[in-house]
């Protein structure tokens, strides 16, 4: 681990896992396209997806010297989001973000056999554990309608990329179904990729045209704050009801997973279990935690028999 991110050595070339900078030198091995996953400035070879690709090439960064595939190095589909990848190389197995729960579109992610495993552990405590996807639906369906029923239009909020596009096709059955601008930009770039996706019409053009006053409706939107200028008025001008969508909605201790009227457990992120059955799959013989709780993960998984600590500065020398 550098202050640049992940660093391994394979056949005298420096491999680089979601670095912070890609290096000039090295191999920069990018998962995904959230932001914190993306470097700041390019260098070296960047290897991802192609749909990581288009996505940052959306959001500002364009790859220079990107390449979809290399020899020695197998990108394995990590079921996070649209173009996630896990990268497979010299018996070790780093997952990204990774989720091997389906979703929508979105296909749990199949673990490889691997020596050495590094994985996030987002969710890495046993209080998160998330409900199944049709109980998540019937309750959520069954909220909009008692809403509709009486009138109220609704938002459903999730990340930009990844949750607001799980959630448009779990609930684009309701109608008129709108989109906030940024998610429809988002949402025409997975269409491009043939997810489909119910169209719907951005959100400055349905109020421009008074669509928004023949209530009730149905929006997409991002993961906002209830201070959010765009909530605010949508509230106050429309009576909107705000339905948030995230994995820290499933444990009161974390209060910005509940900023919005209601508050549903969803993640693109493996619980707790789905974690432990991830390392188990892998056969790894050692793990090493990063992106979460590392230290109640990695110890939990000691607990059971398995060699893991938390990744720091230098602990991978034995192992690259």
């Amino acid at each position: 681990m550098t202050k640049n991110g992940i660093l391994c050595e394979v056949d005298d070339k420096r491999v680089y896992l979601d670095p912070k900078n890609a290096d000039l030198t090295g191999i920069n091995f990018v998962s995904h396209a959230h932001a914190d996953h993306l470097p700041s400035k390019n260098g070296g070879t960047i290897l991802s997806s192609i749909e990581t690709n288009e996505i940052a090439n959306l959001r500002g960064f364009k790859m220079e010297n990107h390449v979809e595939s290399m020899d020695n190095f197998s990108l394995v589909d990590s079921g996070h989001i649209l173009g996630a990848k896990g990268l497979l190389f010299d018996d070790i197995f780093y997952t990204g973000d990774i989720c091997t729960r389906n979703r929508g579109f979105l296909h749990g992610a199949k673990i490889p056999k691997c020596k050495t495993l590094i994985t996030e552990c987002t969710f890495g405590l046993p209080e998160f554990i998330f409900p199944k996807t049709e109980d998540t639906l019937k309750q959520v369906n069954e909220l909009i309608s008692e809403l509709y029923g009486k009138g109220i239009p609704v938002i459903l909020m999730g990340y930009q990329l990844g949750k607001a596009q799980t959630i448009t096709q779990l609930f684009g059955h309701w109608g008129p179904l709108y989109f906030h601008d940024s998610v429809k930009e988002m949402n025409d770039l997975h269409q491009k990729f043939n997810v489909p996706l119910k169209d719907g019409i951005g959100h400055s053009e349905a109020e421009k045209n008074g669509l928004l006053e023949k209530k009730p409706w149905v929006m997409v939107a991002p993961m906002l704050s209830s201070k959010n200028k765009f909530v605010q008025e949508m509230k106050s001008k429309y009576g909107a009801v705000t339905i948030g969508f995230s994995g820290w909605a499933q444990s009161t201790k974390f209060s910005f997973g509940r900023r919005t009227d209601y508050s549903i457990p969803m993640s693109d992120h493996c619980d707790f279990n789905e974690l432990v059955d991830m390392v188990l799959q892998s056969g790894a013989e050692q793990v090493y935690t990063i992106h979460g709780f590392v230290d109640e993960f990695a110890q939990h998984l000691r607990k059971i028999g398995i060699s893991a600590q938390p990744l720091l500065e230098n602990s991978l020398d034995d192992f690259t």
